[in-house]
């Protein structure tokens, strides 16, 4: 049903593509992060939770469809539907239907629910097209409320000693994820980066409940910056506009946080393994879940979970993308005017 292009993933059925890497007709998209959600598509269909994530990374002339989650629509004969995804708000998976056989295409996902986006639901399919950006044993991720308890812990630590704390988290899903969170931590002012800030009001706008924050550019210039938190994308690091902020401790939160030499080659103090991927045993639960009987694996580590499968008895296959999983994935430049 589905066949790999060098425009990406194709419905040739409906003729659509899911998540195309070059700007196409028709374009389903997962969810709003830049290596999924691409410039140029005549159209796009998207779930209506991440329209406005979506909207900000394409631009508002972008001709966007939303759906709401297990709604079903028919393109060209295809049925059609988006199911939650658990990565960031709005993200998906995408069912097709054709001919009495059922394809899902996962976009990036996680099982372990959180407050900002809606919890990822197995769908039954034959055919399951994953991620596996963290498939390798060693990617185990402790409980969220277990991380959240070390951020505030290095933050209150960093306000004791007169320091800031500049936590690094991708602007869009993670950032949010952060801030929900610390919400009640009560340890100090939170200021945020342009790009964190923009999305942030996507978010709050979509009901999303997130702790008070303050766009840092907007301070007055004899701002005490000591005791504050203050997030920023990955972009940011070794900027200029770090040096307003004094005495600061740096941080990241990231999946490959769970790495140690991960930490030290960005030249951070502390790494918090924070992922809105899943790990290594919530991959293979999940692919489970599905109760697929061929499954194809996109962009990380496919090799390795390719073999896990076909040693347990599943037909696997890797499949090449563009898809990139975790990585530095700025959905758009800051628009200042909107925080002066």
């Amino acid at each position: 049903m589905l066949s790999v292009t060098e425009r990406g993933l194709y419905c040739e059925s409906g003729d659509f593509y899911v998540d195309p890497w070059l700007p196409v007709e028709n374009a389903v998209i997962t969810h709003a992060h830049g290596d999924h959600a691409r410039w140029g598509c005549r159209s796009y269909l998207g779930s209506r939770d991440g329209e406005r994530v979506l909207r900000t990374r394409l631009g508002f002339d972008a001709s966007i469809r939303s759906a709401d989650y297990g709604e079903t629509l028919t393109i060209n004969g295809v049925r059609v539907s988006l199911h939650p995804a658990g990565h960031i708000l709005g993200s998906a998976q995408v069912r097709i239907e054709h001919g009495g056989e059922v394809w899902v295409v996962s976009g990036d996902y996680k099982t372990e629910p959180d407050p900002t986006c809606t919890p990822f639901e197995p769908v039954r399919c034959h055919t399951f097209v994953t991620e596996s950006t963290f498939g390798l044993p060693i990617y185990r991720w402790a409980p969220q409320a277990d991380v959240f308890a070390e951020i505030s812990h290095w933050w209150s630590a960093n306000r004791d000693a007169s320091r800031a704390s500049v936590l690094f988290a991708y602007a869009l899903g993670k950032a949010q994820r952060v801030l929900s969170g610390v919400m009640n931590a009560d340890i100090g002012p939170i200021f945020t980066h342009g790009a964190v800030e923009r999305l942030n009001r996507d978010y709050r706008d979509s009901g999303v409940a997130l702790a008070k924050t303050t766009y840092a550019s907007s301070a007055p210039r004899d701002q005490n910056w000591a005791g504050a938190l203050i997030i920023a994308p990955p972009s940011a690091t070794g900027s200029p506009w770090l040096r307003r902020f004094g005495a600061i401790s740096t941080a990241f939160a990231s999946g490959w946080m769970r790495i140690r030499g991960a930490r030290r080659r960005r030249s951070l103090d502390r790494g918090f393994a924070l992922s809105d991927h899943v790990d290594w045993p919530a991959l293979l639960q999940a692919i489970s879940a599905t109760g697929a009987e061929s499954v194809w694996v996109t962009h990380g580590y496919r090799e390795p979970v390719v073999r896990w499968l076909m040693d347990h008895g599943v037909n696997a296959r890797a499949i090449a993308s563009r898809w990139e999983g975790e990585m530095e994935t700025e959905p758009i430049a800051p628009d200042e005017s909107a925080y002066e």
